[in-house]
């Protein structure tokens, strides 16, 4: 682990804000070559329009997760400390709301599909995930739950994990995220091969539905979040309404599906 690169004079190089920056980049790579895949050519000019706005409301919306719904009591006392990004705590959730929210203002005044353009995107945002929590392992400011076993994640001295729990081995729940992440893009990639094609807006709902149902659950081997009703964090609550979100979703995008596209009755013999 190593929160940072190098100095330059007096300047930290982070690891976090390195990765970071890979991550939205090959997210926004692999967006861009998918893209240019469905045909449309002017889908890859909107995507090149809608990067800053993404980036932008990406980070807000991270910061606005971190600082309302995961560290309120932390912040509240410190109040000076919202805007300093620079010193940790965005989230990944946050970071998707904000970015989702500038892409449908943009879209909108464009007058184009969300769902279209959330479809193409829905890869690149799991690998931007992955990727995203890579950084947040080398940052050392996510980490798991004490393991209670010889297993387990052993935090270098100066980490905020080993400052709350010591020399205890801690769940890998941030690499098997990242794990997680790639395993269900690789899934997404299969279930596309479909010869009859899924309707508008499904793999953007199969990302909303099967990440947040994983994320769910491995939040639960998390230790870095308080815990509220239910014993769930943030994360998780978050997590579950966003997944029924994506069932709602789902339910109509497949019944419009229906409707358009009505079973075909045969006329044979009984």
């Amino acid at each position: 682990m190593h929160s940072y690169w190098f100095h330059i004079g007096a300047f930290p190089v982070r690891s976090y804000s390195t990765v970071f920056a890979l991550a939205f980049l090959l997210g926004l790579g692999i967006t861009l070559y998918f893209a240019k895949l469905k045909g449309n050519p002017n889908d890859a000019d909107h995507w090149w329009a809608l990067a800053p706005y993404c980036l932008i409301g990406g980070i807000v919306g991270a910061r606005f997760w971190q600082v309302f719904f995961f560290d309120f009591g932390y912040y509240a006392s410190h109040p000076g400390q919202i805007i300093q990004v620079w010193n940790g705590g965005l989230s990944i959730q946050g970071g998707i709301v904000g970015a989702l929210a500038a892409s449908m203002i943009y879209l909108w005044r464009k007058k184009q599909s969300f769902l279209h353009f959330a479809d193409i995107a829905t890869p690149g945002i799991l690998l931007g995930q992955s990727i995203g929590r890579d950084a947040d392992f080398m940052n050392g400011s996510a980490y798991g739950a004490p393991t209670h076993q010889d297993f387990g994640i052993l935090f270098p001295t100066g980490t905020l994990a080993r400052d709350e729990y010591g020399n205890q081995p801690l769940w890998p729940a941030v690499i098997w995220e990242a794990q997680v992440d790639i395993i269900l893009m690789a899934i997404l990639f299969v279930i596309l091969q479909r010869k009859k094609g899924w309707p508008l807006g499904f793999p953007f709902v199969y990302y909303l539905v099967v990440y947040n149902i994983c994320r769910f659950f491995l939040e639960m081997l998390r230790g870095d979040s308080p815990r509220g009703v239910f014993g769930w964090d943030a994360a998780q609550w978050t997590a579950l309404a966003t997944a029924l979100v994506g069932l709602v979703l789902g339910v109509w995008i497949f019944l419009k599906e229906r409707r358009r596209s009505p079973l075909s009755i045969s006329n044979g013999s009984a």
